[in-house]
């Protein structure tokens, strides 16, 4: 975000709305399937897909949570399968504040350490992230939230390591467990069509305060019992089958830039299922184009001009080969 744009320290409470969210999670955790524990300190641990089965419905749940309450995702028919439908009438706080996976938490080395991409309302309480002074957002709340996409849940130094960043006692931190391989899963990781749009404009330099309104969907793909190709899945379903639109208060040229710009097909590792960039940057994650997390299709909207420009394509037989595997 550019200096001259104004903060958004007097934006809501992303930890104040996702609470009731969770707590209705957490009410419904039997007809969810979804498993309730509580860590050594007191801490909310709710696994909705390592031990439990989860479900369809609780990764639904579990997207408008991490969106901070911010944000509506909806499951609805699509070309030949269900789209996961996501909308933010704020997507730049929904999207950026809250649903990125944007801290990195860890615990030990080797075959025992745990490692996770923290995602949620909780990481606008703990502004462990360089992210949080680019927005000028930092939220006050009693109570935090996490999503991992994890296989077990986090040791409890971690978990102390958490509550004090976030300023708070341990019993006031939930952990929502959401494996990529599970129904939950899979449901909040498309989910995130809309964020991937807004992280990419973000890198890219648009000005995120002429980003007014946005939404996004993509198919919802097969979940796979191991984690690589659950991965590519979920990926793929975005880089080769999603679609977002954004409403942008902004110049056409500005508007035309950011839509060539936005596409996954603008990245150089574009072009071959996800699960198969990863295994040929053997398998480390960092290696491959962070321009290449984004929507197949984009279409922004000028609320100025009512000029719309367009880019990207879906491409759907990349996309049943990735899912057929």
């Amino acid at each position: 975000m550019n200096e001259a744009e104004p903060p958004f320290a007097t934006r809501p409470s992303v930890n104040g709305l996702a609470a009731p969210l969770v707590d209705a999670l957490i009410g419904s955790a039997t007809t969810l399937r979804l498993g309730l524990a509580r860590s050594a300190r007191g801490a909310t641990l709710i696994d909705a897909g390592i031990d439990m089965r989860g479900g369809l419905e609780a990764g639904r749940r579990i997207a408008e949570i991490c969106m901070g309450g911010l944000g509506t995702v909806t499951l609805v028919p699509g070309e030949g399968t269900t789209q996961v439908h996501v909308h933010s009438a704020d997507p730049v706080l929904a999207c950026l504040a809250s649903q990125y996976a944007g801290w990195s938490i860890a615990e030990g080395d080797g075959r025992d350490a745990f490692r996770a991409l923290a995602s949620g309302p909780g990481r606008a309480l703990a502004r462990r992230e360089a992210l949080f002074d680019q927005l000028g957002y930092a939220d006050r709340a009693d109570r935090a939230v996490f999503v991992l996409e994890v296989e077990r849940p986090p040791p409890a130094t971690v978990i102390e390591k958490v509550a004090r960043d976030c300023g708070l006692d341990v019993e006031r931190i939930a952990f929502i467990l959401t494996p990529t391989r599970s129904l939950a899963g899979t449901v909040q990781i498309v989910a995130r069509v809309l964020e991937v749009a807004l992280h990419k404009a973000h890198t890219l330099g648009f000005p995120l305060a002429a980003i007014v309104d946005g939404a996004g969907w993509a198919p919802l793909p097969p979940p796979a019992p191991d984690f690589v190709t659950a991965m590519g899945r979920t990926n793929d379903a975005i880089l080769f089958g999603g679609h977002t639109t954004l409403f942008v208060d902004t110049t056409d040229d500005a508007a035309r830039t950011l839509a060539d710009a936005l596409p996954a097909s603008a990245s150089r590792d574009y072009g071959k299922p996800f699960a198969r960039i990863f295994k040929d940057y053997g398998y480390d994650f960092y290696k491959i184009d962070p321009l290449l997390f984004a929507p197949a299709e984009v279409r922004v909207c000028n609320l100025g001009t009512g000029a719309v420009f367009e880019a990207g394509r879906r491409d759907l037989d990349r996309l049943r080969e990735s899912f057929a595997k």
